[in-house]
């Protein structure tokens, strides 16, 4: 993993997803790896290796659904998980 952002394709598609963490946390790579093995399509951004105003968008960006820019963010369908809750993603995502 050392892309900034991307999109991870996915059988489960028919809700919009989106990952913000940060590449070092434990619990971000937790989370992607359950979207992963979920077979979920996810859009992902890794607010720490964004650079200069790219960063600061994506921090603006998080703070509209987690004030306290806390990692991992997931969105789903304009909603937010923050934390690793896995039990709560399937029950948004309906797994």
């Amino acid at each position: 993993m050392s892309e900034a952002t991307g999109r991870v394709e996915g059988s489960n598609s028919e809700h919009t997803c989106r990952f913000f963490g940060l590449s070092t946390c434990i619990w971000c790579k937790k989370t992607r790896q359950f979207l992963e093995d979920n077979d979920v399509a996810f859009d992902f951004t890794y607010v720490d290796l964004l650079q200069g105003e790219e960063r600061a968008r994506a921090i603006e960006e998080v703070k509209k659904w987690n004030p306290g820019v806390n990692f991992p963010t997931v969105v789903i369908d304009d909603e937010p998980v923050v934390g690793f809750e896995p039990d709560t993603i399937k029950e948004k995502l309906g797994l």
